[in-house]
């Protein structure tokens, strides 16, 4: 999808413009394009630095993360490719470590799109090879590749040669393009797997060892499963992280949820398990402190849209959208996090996302739901919150604008709200960027 991607600068305003004629509008997984594409620039994702490479349907971002603080912290310099974008498109492209300029932005945008015709590229293919482009003529230590979709037919797995692949927890989501059974999505997942590259990934459920163990042994590689060949948990109030090579006691994570202590291990397990890009243990201690990610149970200031608010308000964005991201944010709040308060949840989602799964460990959480549109994009109308609100006997009101659900909050009777802002990273990014905290 285009993600409906705008910019304030004229010259890449020019080339998204350029960009969203040329894509076929719809996500279509597939190497074919991508390989073709990349010929045509001269394959630049064969001039990369040492490449870590993340898969997974939750925490595959906040393990990119990780890596990149530990990278950082050992004074390495790092490209990083995520996706999507919050606010500017430019976050998805970091060199060196600093989002790319928008002169740069446009250069790269522009010489991919002056090949690109009559290849059909999608979006996100023609961003992963402007990607590629930047990080083959930049110098860097390291470089970080976050899968888009899947794994198997993403278009970052043209990467022949990473040096470690990492997959993150896995749940259901686009079950559309990966299959309607986690074993099939973990099959896709699993396709990062490489000829030499060691396959790290987290606790799965016992069903899904096959299929780990087959792509391993098809790409000549060996799988190292959190639990089995590395471990990790939270022990007053620190992380304990152990593997073959020792033990490391660390700082729990700055990133909020416990889900976070997995992310952070992952990472350490992923950067001890290859020899081509070394980290000194100080490092690792101070990544959890220095990693951050925006919009994943992020504590918003009180800024511009959320001035009008009671002070004292607790207000926290996540752009989380399944099952599993439900009941980790869930989990994030509880009694005594909440104070023996109730939710003010102000939520839109796609309508392609499952509502009621991801919803459902919130039940005797929640005081009121304002439900929200996600502008640009197909999204579940009221009804369907109110549907929901109705069973768990509370109260829900549907709003045109972020703005009308704050209005109607700050104006309710009763002590400063405890406020959560989610279901979807699209508005995700607007809440930011109407609240001025831009991601940097």
């Amino acid at each position: 999808m285009a993600d409906h991607a705008v910019s304030d600068d004229p010259a890449v305003q020019a080339q998204l413009d350029r960009l969203a004629t040329l894509s076929p509008g719809a996500d279509i997984l597939g190497l074919e394009r991508i390989v073709r594409l990349l010929d045509h620039i001269g394959n630049p994702h064969r001039a990369l630095p040492p490449v870590f490479h993340v898969a997974g349907t939750n925490g595959k971002g906040s393990t990119c993360a990780f890596l990149r603080a530990a990278l950082e912290a050992d004074g390495k310099t790092v490209h990083v490719f995520t996706s999507p974008h919050l606010v500017r498109f430019n976050e998805r492209i970091r060199i060196s470590g600093k989002l790319i300029s928008d002169e740069a932005l446009a250069h790269y945008l522009s010489r991919v799109l002056d090949v690109a015709e009559g290849i059909g590229a999608s979006f996100f293919e023609v961003t992963t090879a402007a990607a590629f482009l930047a990080f083959s003529e930049h110098p860097a230590d390291a470089c970080i590749l976050e899968v888009g979709l899947g794994g198997r037919l993403d278009a970052t797995n043209v990467i022949e040669r990473p040096v470690i692949c990492g997959i993150a927890q896995l749940g259901l989501d686009h079950q559309g393009f990966l299959g309607a059974t986690i074993r099939e999505i973990a099959a896709e997942k699993a396709g990062i797997a490489k000829p030499g590259a060691p396959l790290v990934t987290q606790r799965y459920a016992d069903a899904l060892f096959p299929v780990m163990l087959e792509a391993a042994a098809r790409n000549r590689t060996h799988w190292f499963a959190m639990g089995e060949s590395w471990d990790a948990a939270a022990y007053r109030d620190r992380l304990h992280y152990r593997d073959d090579q020792g033990r490391l006691d660390t700082p729990l994570p700055r990133l909020p949820g416990a889900h976070q202590i997995h992310n952070a291990a992952l990472a350490f397990a992923m950067l001890r398990h290859q020899n081509v890009v070394p980290v000194s243990e100080a490092a690792l201690k101070a990544a959890p402190l220095w990693a951050h990610w925006p919009a994943r149970l992020q504590r918003l200031d009180h800024g511009p849209l959320l001035a009008r608010l009671p002070e004292g308000t607790e207000a926290w964005l996540d752009g989380g959208h399944n099952a599993s991201a439900g009941e980790a944010i869930s989990a994030f709040f509880s009694s005594e996090r909440l104070e023996e308060q109730k939710l003010q949840l102000m939520i839109g989602m796609l309508s392609n996302k499952d509502l009621d799964a991801y919803l459902h460990p919130f039940a005797g959480r929640i005081a009121h739901i304002h439900a929200l549109p996600v502008p640009g994009h197909d999204h579940h109308p009221p009804e369907r919150f109110a549907a929901i609100a109705d069973r768990w006997d509370i109260a829900c009101t549907a709003h045109a604008t972020p703005e009308g659900a704050l209005a109607a909050i700050s104006a309710q009777p009763g002590h400063a709200p405890k406020l959560l802002i989610c279901g979807s990273l699209y508005l995700a990014g607007e809440i930011l960027r109407l609240n001025g905290q831009y991601p940097d």
